[in-house]
């Protein structure tokens, strides 16, 4: 009677929402405040004062009916354009508002972007570690998604297995830099010979091979560390961006793409991502919050909070002989386990209410993942119980 993909789906919540909801549980059992609850990558860092003041003033001054009703599919063409502006002026770009299509957040972007370029047979390609969503959205269009294992020294990429991946049903790649769950910036070189392989690629089987940029963490860096912009080396690329991390807007689900003119048959590609949200159902993004972005554009929340959490964990586990590639973006920590079975020492440590993710989820076994986008009071109080852990190892 039903699509039993999609009974399957709905009938299991992912690993991280059912450990957040297992403290949720344990939360009102014995208090919030005894808890150590590292599972969601939700952002406690408030969105600057800007965003709330011009919220509060366009529901004051503006008409109503103009702020709230529909604005064109593709999202509101003023809007397109100071966002366009704002991206120029930050990665020299030469984009327009016509290269932008506004979206229901990154998810929305990613989904659009698969549901534009797949066809029969088609399939795409992710690096290890990665969001696990990827592999529903891809399949969610009948496309496969094929993973390359990660690189665990570095959590760059793992070229040699990424090359014997590539053939010609290859229609497109997806990187995410800063990643979630490692929190490594992948660098120029790394982006430099990825490109490289995709140009010799396309032209090798006679078609782009399109790459897919996921990009919702990218002003949370730490360090001075630079995040190449990728359409400045490859044309065939899509950018999907979201406001959820850099303005703490996660719940407001407000993002876009950019298809730049440079991309094959660009008129072609910005007309499929018109379609493919029309066949999802995407009538047009939140209008107020498309005009709220478009005016707080190039603001960030204090990224500051997210490295002050990074170095205290960073340092914390490591003294205790933890092993883990230091994080140079977003606010995920990605230690290995300290036993070859994730799961099982994340149920480890559970026992003392610490709530971590196995990083199986995200196709690296031996690994956990640590959103250390929680108050820094936490973590101190945390490090206790990460040491007690450590020592049941010992």
């Amino acid at each position: 009677m039903f699509a039993e993909k999609m009974v399957e789906l709905g009938s299991k919540r992912s690993t991280i929402r059912e450990i957040f909801e297992f403290g949720n549980k344990r939360a009102a059992e014995i208090g919030r405040e005894n808890i150590f609850d590292f599972s969601l990558g939700n952002p406690n860092v408030p969105a600057p004062r800007s965003v709330s003041d011009t919220i509060v003033r366009m529901v004051m001054n503006e008409d109503a009916a103009a702020l709230h009703g529909y604005t064109s599919a593709q999202g509101d063409a003023a809007v397109r354009s100071r966002l366009a502006a704002s991206i120029n002026e930050t990665h020299g770009t030469h984009f327009t508002g016509d290269n932008l299509y506004m979206t229901v957040g990154a998810a929305a972007s990613l989904c659009v972007c698969f549901k534009a370029l797949a066809e029969e047979g088609d399939e795409f390609i992710g690096f290890a570690p990665y969001f696990p969503e990827y592999k529903v959205f891809a399949e969610g269009t009948g496309a496969k998604f094929k993973v390359v294992p990660a690189d665990t020294d570095r959590f760059q990429i793992h070229f040699d297995a990424f090359e014997k991946l590539l053939n010609p049903k290859t229609k497109a790649v997806i990187v995410n830099s800063p990643n979630n769950p490692s929190g490594v910036v992948y660098s120029e070189e790394t982006i430099l010979r990825l490109t490289a392989i995709l140009k010799e690629r396309s032209k090798a089987y006679g078609h782009p091979i399109y790459l897919i940029a996921d990009e919702p963490y990218r002003e949370i860096v730490f360090d001075g560390v630079k995040v190449p912009y990728l359409t400045k080396y490859y044309d065939n690329t899509f950018v999907c961006y979201s406001y959820s991390k850099s303005l703490s807007l996660p719940g407001e689900r407000i993002g876009y793409i950019v298809v730049p003119d440079e991309m094959e048959d660009a008129k072609s590609a910005y007309a499929a991502v018109c379609g493919a949200g029309r066949v999802l159902g995407y009538v047009c993004a939140p209008a107020l919050f498309q005009k709220v972005v478009s005016e707080c554009a190039g603001q960030t929340s204090d990224v500051e909070v997210y490295q002050k959490n990074r170095d205290l964990l960073y340092s914390g586990l490591t003294s205790m002989g933890y092993s883990c590639v230091k994080p140079q973006g977003a606010f995920y920590l990605f230690p290995r386990a300290l036993e070859s079975d994730a799961y099982a020492f994340c149920e480890r440590a559970k026992t003392l209410d610490l709530l971590l993710v196995p990083g199986d989820d995200f196709d690296c076994p031996g690994h956990v993942r640590i959103a250390y986008c929680v108050k820094t009071e936490m973590i101190e109080r945390s490090l206790a119980a990460f040491e007690k852990l450590a020592k049941m190892y010992q």
